[in-house]
C-alpha cells in the first residue's frame, strides 16, 4: 500500500516524459505499460465501493472524464406505488474513458476503489465489448428480454444479432435448457451477461 502511494505522489511531480516510461507495480513486479495509453483515451473499468455507482459517475463526469454506467430498470412494487428502477448491470463497476496521464485524477474521485488491471496496468475495454453491453442496455430497457449474470463465460461460436433493438449486438452463442442465449463479454472483467434470442436474427460473426 505505502509503494503504491509513493508511486502515486512521484507520478504527481515526475516529468510527461517520464511518465510515459513508468512502469505500474502489479503483485511486486512491475509491469511497462504500452506508451500510446498515455495518449489516447481509452474505455477503463473501474471499481467502486459498496452502492457508489451513480455517485461516481457523476462525479467523474463533473471532473471532465466522459464516463459510462450500465443500468437496467426493473419494475419496484411498494404498497402505494409502482416504480422503475434503475439498477447497475454490473454491481461495483463504473466505465471511465480517458489517457493514462489522468490515472491519479480518476482513481482521486471519491467512491473509486481502482482501476481494474488485467495485464498488471490499467487494462482498456474493447471498444466492441462495451458498444455489445450498450445495445444489450437499450434492448433489455425497451422490454426486449430478461438479462442474465453470467460469472464464467464458455467460449463457444461468436455471433452477431442482424435485426431488431439487438441488432449490431456481438456475443458468444449457449445453449440453456434448450433455449439460446447470447453472452456479451467484458473480458477484462471476466464477466458477462446473457439474454435470450430468437437464432432467425443471429448470424456467425466472420473469422
Amino acid at each position: 500500500m505505502l509503494a503504491a502511494m509513493l508511486d502515486s505522489m512521484a507520478r504527481r511531480t515526475m516529468p510527461d516524459s517520464s511518465y510515459r516510461r513508468s512502469a505500474f507495480e502489479s503483485n511486486g513486479e512491475s509491469t511497462v505499460v504500452p506508451p500510446q495509453l498515455f495518449d489516447t483515451p481509452r474505455w477503463y473499468a473501474c471499481r467502486t465501493r459498496a452502492r457508489a455507482e451513480k455517485r461516481a459517475t457523476r462525479l467523474l463526469a463533473g471532473n471532465g472524464v466522459e464516463s459510462y454506467l450500465p443500468v437496467i430498470e426493473r419494475l419496484r412494487q411498494w404498497s402505494d406505488r409502482k416504480k422503475r428502477v434503475a439498477f447497475p448491470l454490473f454491481p461495483g463497476y463504473v466505465f471511465a474513458r480517458f489517457d493514462l496521464r489522468k490515472t491519479y485524477e480518476v482513481l482521486n474521485t471519491p467512491g473509486i476503489v481502482t482501476i481494474v488491471r488485467a495485464n498488471g496496468y490499467p487494462t482498456p475495454v474493447r471498444d466492441e465489448e462495451l458498444e455489445s453491453v450498450r445495445i444489450l442496455v437499450t434492448g433489455v430497457n425497451a422490454g426486449q428480454g430478461t438479462p442474465g449474470p453470467v460469472e464464467t463465460v464458455t467460449v463457444g461460436q461468436e455471433v452477431v444479432a442482424t435485426r431488431g433493438v439487438f441488432a449490431g449486438m456481438r456475443g458468444v452463442l449457449l445453449e440453456e435448457r434448450g433455449r439460446t442465449r447470447v453472452v456479451v463479454r467484458l473480458s477484462v472483467l471476466c464477466q458477462g451477461v446473457s439474454v435470450e434470442l430468437p437464432r432467425r436474427v443471429l448470424r456467425p460473426v466472420p473469422s
